[in-house]
Order: structure tokens, then C-alpha cells, then sequence
């Protein structure tokens, strides 16, 4: 029999009890239990997490057969076949779950053989990345190695996902058939998740946990380097700011540490090379110059000190695994067992103690990939954000060289792995940040120019930068005494890369507002473009463009001298970011592509847009920010975006300190009208006015709240005029009319044709 009490289907299998229950109105939680055995969660799971209250299931047990509904799904026990059936809001079926004996610990779940499949895994730093974002076959989950992102979860853009409580399972994915074995936990915990990539990715982080929010400067360019000093490291930041070039971060590999030195090696400042590290001194001159120091952070620590010896003495090792040499201090190392919570702390407590206190205010983790778990990086980055979060109210960062879904719950961004330079590895890294983030790893970045096997040409160093400028985390790396400033590179090279770099700080408020809707959400900066269009089959594999936010398309170039590329726009209008000119999607455009000067970046506009910007600066807040531009391109349906700031550095967002507030257009005949949204929030930022750029329209008059604005001769009188206004004229997208209005209040702009 399987009854229905307090919404929940009760399956009687014999020894085992399955239990079925709608946790959410997309997702369904099924639990198999054998006789009342229990079993211990998985880190995948956030066990702190509240999921938002919804209507009632309606439930329906007439035939004897129970169905629970809600307005996302429907999930129906089929006794005589003995299957579980999900259908969507529309009554098409999704899925059906095999519950007749099988093996311990299995799952089968049949449906429709022309589904395609996404997540489970992505790709190591050398593995070939060919097959794109598909997946089929054998398909282990797990964290891996050198850039790897996995999660014991697999998706169809045909509407619906499983997600399994469990650190570890392989999947084997056949037409119209996915088996799971091997999960970490003997009797199935698992969740169906029923929607849209979009509601599936936002069950995803209603289950698995919310990223907290980067700090600010994050999302600005990191230059990470190996083999430099305190005089080199002034050098270079000097001449970053001297050239204009912009630059937040400055990441600093075992340079900056005494590693293998002393009994606390492996967290100091290495006097020598930096002598103004350890007093703070150099993060005081840093600081001056709007650069904030992150170091490298390893996994394990010398034997033969005080540090290893308390390790020994606690039982802190990796289980089992042998005194090794390490291969920068040539002296005897072991890993810290990081699933311990003790060892957590006491290296967390160390970390903050010689590194944070002393200026390095972010982590890159690196080689904790080595022990064959799928818990060790993310704990290692868990010891870390949990002793700053104890002692600090400043935002954790941190990069780590693999992903198990959860471990964005401790400010963690994934970095591909010890890439090589070159054309084809650069283009390798596009399905290797796509399939990271079809597994929940939104924060990802890779190391632009590559980091081994030489020097790139100025070309791939002018191509990459472009690249990694729409990305989530932008940072350029190479092995010891590689540098990857763009100067080193020539000067078509440099002026290529500085713009692009300059193009990104442009984009900042448009960027961070998109770090809250992650955080919001579960939907990151960059998603690929079958989560909009998941009915076009041109997209399902597509891993030439991807979406930055809502608005803009990206397909940066990545082949040695080309000189045309043929660029897929979905369904849709789309403009030129750079020259205006509009295309009509569904179909591929050729584009000329710059060979020389590599001074292109395939980008476009979708219809409906709403851009914020600013000015480029040095680093990001470098001046306050007390009028936005918004480029408008309204369309016939109303669209919207919700712009996001607060003080950009602290977790006081988690109490209210933030401003929200939401711009709307639509195109209504020849009217164009915006509306401003009530701002929420307590933080009170700089911002007076938004500049609305409304392209495409040619106004007569403009009014705001019913009253008419001012009109100016030209948007240079707008801009030197002290308040609200409007003003006609054209830029490269053609007709735009300028008006300013002031932000933080609710405004209904109603712009009228000319006369």
C-alpha cells in the first residue's frame, strides 16, 4: 500500500520504506529508508538551509494510486508497474523511477530517449574537452583533479533534474535511461527537480546552499604571479597604475611565504623577499595604491616542526597517506586531513594569524586535489572562511583547483587547473567553464595566457585577455618567472588587452549586480545559452558563445589569425555592441575579424537590454560612482533588471546594508516607457542620478511621475546641468535620447515621439 499522511506518499517495499514529499513546488525529495536505518548526510546538501514556504500540495488518493500536485509538478506512484511518475506543470511526463528490486543503493529513472543531458562532471586541466557540455555514457561524479568540477547531479534542459544526497556516485546515461551506482550512501536520498534550467539551478542552490557575495574589487582583473620580490612587485603595480591599465589584485604564489623555513613556514611572510611584509607596511603601501594581496595557500604541512609535530600528536593526516618531499622545499610533507573539524580550525586560526593579519586578505588554494576525495578542497577553503568569518567582518575570496557541489557555501571560485599556453588550449578552456558551471561552480576563471609550456604569442595573450574579460573571475597566471602583464607583450598587444581590460571595469555595476543574483538566485554571470533557449537544438552543445547577465552575448575569438567567424544568435534581435549594426537571430552572422590589431571582441545586445556603467577606473571604487549610464534597448515586451550595490567589502548585505532597486522598459507603439521601482535596502550609496540611454527612439517631449523634464540641446548640456533633463541626438546604435533622473526613488519616465 502506499497511503497519504501530511503530504507525503509512503511506499511500503518490503524491508524498505520510500518516502516521497514536495519540499518545494519544483522539487521533490524521495528518501529510501531500510528498516529504520539511517544514514550520514552528504556535504552536498546545505542542512542549514530553509526552503521557502509554497501552497498547499493538493493530494489525491481516489484510485489508489496517490498523486501529490503543486503548480510546478506532479508526482504519481504507479502500483501495478511499480513506478514513480513526475510530470511538469503541463502534464508532460518526465520522468519515471524504477522501484522494482534491484541492486542495494541503485536508481533508475527512464525518459524521453531525445533528451539531452547536462552536469555530473566537467574537465580536468589536460583532459580533451571535446565532447562540449553533453553528456552520455559512463559518467563518474566526483570533485577530481586540476580543474575538475563535479556534483552527484545530472539535468535536462527538457525540463528536470536529479540531484543525490551523496559525496561520490557513477552515472551511466543511455537513450531514455539514467542509472546511478556507487553512491556514497546505501539506501538512496535523492531530489527531482522540476523547471527550467533557470528553476532548476535555483533548486540547485536552494538545496546545496547560497554563495555568499564576493567582495567588490573581485570582480576587477587579478594578475597572479610566480618568481617575483617586494621591489618587482612595487614595479609592477606602478606601472600598472602609470599606463592606466586597471587592476584590482595582485595574487602572489610561494614567493611571499617562508615555506620550509621555520616551524611556521608554511603561513608567514618570507622576510627576505618581502621585508615589509610581516609589520603590514606593504599592505599599507598597497592599500595606498588600490591593490589588495592575495597569496597561495597548500594543503600540507613540513613534518619535522612544531606545526607537524602537533599535527602528529592530533591525528590531522590524510588516513594512510605516506611522508612525502616537497617539490619547492625539498623537505618531508604531509596533507592535513581537512574533513576533521579540529583541523579545520587549527589551520584555519594560522592561516589568519601569519597570513591575514599581515595583509594577505584572500586565498588561493592550491594541490589539495591529490588525496583522491571530494571533500578535501572544499574544506580546506571551509577552515579558512570559517576562522576569517570569526575575526572579520571583511568578505572571504578564495580560488581552488577543483569544485564538489557545496563549496560554494564557503566564498569559493574554481580556477581551471595548471592550463597550457596556446590557441588550443585557450579555446578549450570555453567547454571547460560551461560544464563547470552546469554543475553549480558559478564562479569560475582559468589562468589567462596559460600557465605552462612557455611564453604565448602576443596574439593568444591579446585573445585570452578578451576571453577571460567575460568570465566570472578575470585573472591572468604563468609558471615561475613567466609574466603576464600586458606590456611584456607589445604594443598591439598591450593596447588590444588594455582595452578589454577597460571594457570589463566599464561593466562592473552591470557585473556585481549579477554577483547578488547569484547569490539570490543560484544563476551566476555567465550561463550557456541552451538555459535561455533550452527548445534550440543549435545551442544544446554550443560552447563558441555564452551569456554575460541577461543582456549581452559573448564569443570572444580564439584561432590563430583568423580573419572571418561565423557566430550563432538566438532567437531574438541582437545589436553590435561596438558598431550598432542589428542582426535577427535564429540563424548564424559572419563576421569580419580583425587579424592584425586583434582589436574585436564578437559581442552583441539582446533586445530588451538594460546595461549599466561606469566610467572605467584604476580599481574599483577608486572614485565614488554618483551617476550611472544605462543603455536601454526597450522592446515590446517589458523587461527589467535590478541594479544592486552596497559597500562593496563587508557581510553587513546579510542585515539589510544594501540598495536595490529595479529599472523596467517597454516599448509601447512609438512610446517608450521606464520605470523605476521602489529601492530597498539601508545602504545609502553615492548615486544621485541614472543617465538612461534609450536607443532606438527619437523623443518630442519626456516626463517623469506625469511632469514634464527639462529638454537640452544636446546631451553635453544634460551632463553639465545640475539635475533632471532629457536630450536627443544619436551614438553608434543610431537615434538615443539621454535622460537623467534621479535615482533611489520610484519614477514612471513616459517618453513621447517628436512632433
Amino acid at each position: 500500500m502506499a497511503p497519504i499522511a501530511n503530504h507525503d506518499i509512503a511506499i511500503d517495499l518490503g524491508a524498505d520504506q520510500l518516502t516521497v514529499r514536495f519540499v518545494a513546488p519544483g522539487i521533490v525529495h524521495v528518501q529510501h529508508r531500510h528498516a529504520g536505518a539511517t544514514d550520514t548526510p552528504a556535504l552536498v546538501i546545505d542542512r542549514d538551509a530553509t526552503l521557502p514556504g509554497f501552497e498547499p500540495v493538493r493530494a489525491d488518493d481516489s484510485a489508489g494510486e496517490p498523486t501529490l500536485t503543486t503548480s510546478s509538478a506532479s508526482v504519481h506512484w504507479n502500483r501495478q508497474h511499480q513506478l514513480l511518475q513526475i510530470d511538469d506543470a503541463q502534464q508532460r511526463r518526465l520522468l519515471q523511477i524504477d522501484l522494482a528490486p534491484a541492486q542495494p543503493g541503485t536508481l533508475s529513472l527512464r525518459h524521453d530517449p531525445h533528451d539531452a543531458l547536462y552536469g555530473i562532471g566537467g574537465y580536468n586541466a589536460t583532459e580533451d574537452a571535446s565532447a562540449g557540455m553533453l553528456r552520455t555514457g559512463k559518467q563518474v561524479a566526483m570533485a577530481g583533479e586540476q580543474g575538475h568540477a563535479g556534483a552527484p547531479f545530472v539535468w535536462s534542459s527538457a525540463g528536470y533534474g536529479v540531484l543525490l544526497d551523496s559525496d561520490g556516485a557513477t552515472f551511466t546515461l543511455a537513450p531514455g535511461m539514467i542509472s546511478v551506482s556507487g553512491a556514497a550512501r546505501q539506501h538512496p536520498d535523492y531530489y527531482l527537480l522540476v523547471g527550467t534550467p533557470a528553476e532548476i539551478f535555483t533548486a540547485l542552490a536552494q538545496l546545496s546552499g547560497h554563495s555568499p557575495l564576493f567582495p567588490k574589487w573581485a570582480m576587477g582583473f587579478t594578475n597572479s604571479q610566480w618568481g617575483i620580490d617586494e621591489k618587482e612587485l612595487l614595479q609592477i603595480v606602478d606601472t600598472y597604475r602609470a599606463k592606466h591599465i586597471p587592476i584590482d589584485n595582485i595574487t602572489l604564489d610561494f614567493d611571499w611565504k617562508a615555506w620550509g623555513e621555520d616551524d611556521y613556514g608554511e603561513f608567514r611572510w618570507n622576510p627576505i623577499k618581502f621585508p615589509d611584509g610581516p609589520s603590514g607596511a606593504l599592505k599599507r603601501q598597497m592599500d595606498v595604491r588600490g591593490i589588495k594581496l592575495t597569496g597561495i595557500m597548500k594543503p600540507r604541512i613540513h613534518v619535522d616542526t612544531v606545526e607537524g609535530r602537533y599535527a602528529s600528536a592530533h591525528g590531522f593526516w590524510v588516513p594512510g597517506e605516506k611522508v612525502s618531499d616537497d617539490y619547492f622545499s625539498h623537505k618531508p610533507v604531509r596533507n592535513i586531513d581537512f574533513d576533521l573539524a579540529a583541523a579545520r580550525r587549527w589551520f584555519g586560526n594560522l592561516a589568519i594569524k601569519y597570513g591575514y593579519d599581515h595583509g594577505i586578505v584572500g586565498w588561493w588554494n592550491d594541490e589539495a586535489d591529490t588525496t583522491g576525495s571530494d571533500t578535501e578542497f572544499m574544506n580546506m577553503q571551509r577552515a579558512l572562511y570559517d576562522s576569517q568569518r570569526a575575526v572579520s567582518n571583511q568578505r572571504v575570496w578564495s580560488i581552488n583547483r577543483n569544485f564538489w557541489l557545496g563549496s560554494q557555501r564557503y566564498a569559493y571560485g574554481l580556477w581551471s587547473g595548471d592550463i597550457p599556453s596556446g590557441f588550443a588550449s585557450m579555446a578549450g578552456q570555453r567547454a571547460r567553464m560551461l560544464s563547470a558551471i552546469n554543475v553549480g561552480a558559478m564562479q569560475w576563471g582559468m589562468d589567462g595566457g596559460g600557465f605552462k609550456d612557455g611564453t604565448p604569442t602576443p596574439e593568444n595573450y591579446a585573445r585570452w585577455i578578451q576571453f577571460g574579460a567575460f568570465t566570472p573571475i578575470f585573472r591572468v597566471h604563468g609558471e615561475l618567472g613567466q609574466k603576464r602583464q600586458p606590456w611584456v607583450y607589445g604594443p598591439v598587444a598591450e593596447k588590444a588587452a588594455t582595452a578589454a581590460i577597460r571594457l570589463r571595469y566599464a561593466l562592473i555595476p552591470y557585473i556585481y549586480s549579477y554577483e547578488h543574483a547569484r547569490r539570490a538566485t543560484g544563476m551566476g554571470l555567465v550561463r550557456p545559452l541552451l538555459f535561455d533557449w533550452p527548445e534550440d537544438p543549435n545551442v544544446r552543445n554550443d560552447v563558441d558563445s555564452w551569456l554575460f547577465g541577461d543582456w549581452l552575448l559573448a564569443s570572444p575569438v580564439v584561432v590563430q589569425g583568423q580573419i572571418a567567424k561565423d557566430v550563432y544568435l538566438p532567437a531574438g534581435r541582437w545589436t553590435d555592441w561596438f558598431n550598432g549594426k542589428v542582426y535577427d537571430g535564429g540563424r548564424s552572422i559572419r563576421l569580419a575579424i580583425d587579424s592584425k590589431a586583434w582589436s574585436d571582441i564578437p559581442l552583441f545586445v539582446r533586445e530588451g537590454a538594460i546595461i549599466p556603467t561606469q566610467p572605467p577606473m584604476d580599481y574599483v571604487g577608486e572614485q565614488p560612482l554618483t551617476q550611472l549610464d544605462v543603455d536601454v534597448f526597450p522592446a515590446a515586451q517589458r523587461n527589467t533588471f535590478d541594479y544592486y550595490d552596497d559597500d562593496g567589502s563587508s557581510y553587513d548585505y546579510e542585515h539589510g546594508a544594501y540598495f536595490l532597486q529595479s529599472l523596467s522598459a517597454q516599448r509601447r507603439g512609438d512610446t517608450v516607457q521606464l520605470e523605476l521601482g521602489a529601492a530597498s535596502g539601508s545602504f545609502k550609496p553615492a548615486l544621485r542620478f541614472y543617465l538612461l540611454k534609450v536607443h532606438g527612439h527619437t523623443s518630442g517631449a519626456v516626463t517623469g511621475n506625469g511632469k514634464r523634464l527639462p529638454s537640452f540641446a544636446d546631451p553635453d548640456a544634460l551632463r553639465r546641468s545640475q539635475g533632471e533633463g532629457w536630450a536627443g541626438g544619436r551614438d553608434r546604435f543610431g537615434a538615443v535620447t539621454w535622460v537623467r533622473i534621479a535615482a533611489g526613488t520610484p519614477q514612471d519616465v513616459v517618453l513621447s515621439p517628436g512632433r
